[in-house]
């Protein structure tokens, strides 16, 4: 293999696009959770810190979903042979301790969280996922505290329990779609997710009341006039009605249920309230 494919392979691995949604969320959690002007420095080491703690985390994941994702995904780097077990390890050691270091130039407290979350990412890898709802939850509780870590990032956590709540809720529904995606490989290794323990119906229906539960909680900051119009706009024109499309191809019955178009709505749509919560401030 030549260097430039090598070098894709190295990124590719760590899913750069989940790493740009991490460096926003922390940035977008600084915005929301900033008292007085922010200093520039932890603008760029707090998000750097915690996107290559994301980008290890993914590295993980797939070092211990090679037998899984065979089958529910083929086309994976380490399933590809593109990098060997070894080279994966090295880069997931690297970027983790890079994270370290950053983490205790900037804050005792931001220290924690980054090892916090190093750990449960492993754990979550090696033994959670297997479980039904329980590493569900965990990643999601991850995702909410990269808005928290953004609000001890500049001393003011309880401005980020908002967003924090959201990012726990739409990434909830996200994981729980992820596991009917991976049904089939997670059968073949004995994992016993929701999907399989409680079947695909009862993961549709659980998926709707999370759905709705999130939906009526976007309405929360607005009629306690904790963010502003601009907000409420964007959620509603936006944010809302994509998860109402979520819904709808979710149970359509008159078609195979697109899993895939799903997730990278939900995707799509932490970025858009990512966007509306800065625009709301």
């Amino acid at each position: 293999m030549n260097i430039s494919k090598k070098i894709l392979a190295f990124i590719k691995i760590t899913r750069p696009i989940n790493v740009v949604i991490t460096f926003l969320v922390v940035v977008v959690a600084i915005f929301i959770s900033e008292k007085d002007q922010t200093q520039l420095i932890v603008f760029i080491l707090a998000p750097l810190a915690a996107s290559l703690t994301a980008a290890a985390g993914n590295i993980v994941n797939d070092l211990y979903d090679i037998e899984t994702d065979r089958v529910s995904h083929p086309n994976r780097i380490l399933v590809l042979r593109s990098l060997s077990i070894k080279e994966a390890w090295i880069e997931y050691l690297i970027f983790n301790s890079v994270s370290v270091f950053l983490a205790i130039y900037l804050s005792p407290i931001l220290l924690i969280i980054v090892v916090l979350t190093m750990f449960m990412l492993y754990i979550y890898s090696a033994f959670l996922k297997r479980l039904p709802l329980i590493g569900n939850i965990t990643i999601a509780s991850i995702t909410a505290l990269a808005f928290i870590y953004g609000g001890y990032a500049v001393a003011n956590p309880k401005a980020a329990i908002i967003p924090a709540v959201f990012a726990f809720l739409i990434n909830l529904i996200r994981e729980i779609v992820k596991d009917m995606q991976d049904i089939e490989g997670d059968l073949k290794l004995n994992f016993k997710t929701f999907p399989i323990r409680l079947g695909i119906d009862a993961s549709k229906h659980l998926i709707v009341l999370i759905t709705i539960t999130l939906i009526l909680f976007t309405l929360y900051p607005f009629i306690q006039q904790i963010y502003k119009i601009e907000y409420f706009i964007l959620v509603m024109v936006f944010v809302n009605p994509i998860l109402v499309i979520c819904i709808k191809i979710l149970l359509d019955k008159r078609r195979h249920t697109d899993l895939k178009m799903i997730s990278r709505l939900l995707k799509l749509n932490m970025l858009v309230g990512l966007i509306s919560i800065y625009l709301g401030k």
